[in-house]
């Protein structure tokens, strides 16, 4: 039995292995330094001293800051779909399934509400490669709203076919808005934050469910038409 050849100029599997290493460990460090000291106060050559590489090394890895933050966005999105997996596999119900993914989601990012603020003033800026809406940020933007695609494909939730269409990207705008509360949420624990998320989700479950009724399918029409043409760009 003979085993193929790598490529010419591909790395092998250890390597592989061992630069994915070095590629986490520059992040994890990245991250750490973000939370003891800020977002705008840690440089590169900073984060490159603490984790032991070079710097051109921590350059290899990742082009600027910004591109760490965008490996912490691809991170988070994995962590908070694994924290979501048995949830998804066990529960029907729409309320249940989206309560518990936004509570999930709360939980990962827990660690990073100390730099949470500061690092928002910098991802607010519109024209900023960190803004969740940039097009940088596209593949962890996706990643999220497939979570909450799932949310809703999983479920028995009975809706309009237009609005299913429509949900999980209107689910995942609407996550955005819990995400700045809980940002600026100094309640201990972010509770006030948990209680939002509580207090939410049963209404958006009511108002799925009305999406069916008739009466309400011209309103339902003229507010799809409203998202798509403003997600337009004439």
């Amino acid at each position: 039995m003979t085993t193929a050849a790598a490529e010419p100029g591909s790395p092998g599997p250890v390597r592989r292995a061992r630069g994915e290493q070095t590629r986490q460990l520059i992040l994890e460090t990245a991250l750490r330094l973000f939370r003891e000291r800020g977002y705008a106060e840690t440089t590169m050559r900073v984060i490159a001293k603490e984790a032991g590489v070079a710097v051109g090394n921590a350059y290899y890895y990742f082009d600027s800051k910004e591109h760490l933050i965008q490996g912490f966005y691809d991170r988070n999105q994995n962590e908070h779909r694994l924290a979501t997996t048995a949830l998804l596999a066990d529960e029907k119900d729409f309320a249940a399934r989206l309560r518990g993914v936004m509570h999930a989601g709360i939980d990962v990012n827990e660690p990073y509400h100390s730099f949470a603020a500061t690092f928002f003033k910098t991802a607010a800026e519109p024209s900023s490669p960190l803004s969740p809406f940039s097009r940088e940020s596209s593949p962890a933007r996706d990643a999220s709203i497939a979570i909450f695609r799932d949310v809703l494909e999983g479920s028995t939730a009975k809706l309009d076919p237009e609005l299913r269409k429509e949900l999980p990207e209107l689910l995942w705008l609407g996550w955005m808005g819990v995400i700045l509360f809980w940002v600026y949420d100094k309640s201990p624990g972010q509770r006030r934050t948990r209680r939002l998320i509580d207090g939410a989700v049963p209404l958006i479950d009511r108002l799925v469910s009305l999406s069916r009724l008739r009466v309400l399918r011209p309103a339902l029409r003229q507010i799809l038409t409203l998202i798509d043409s403003v997600r337009r760009d004439d």
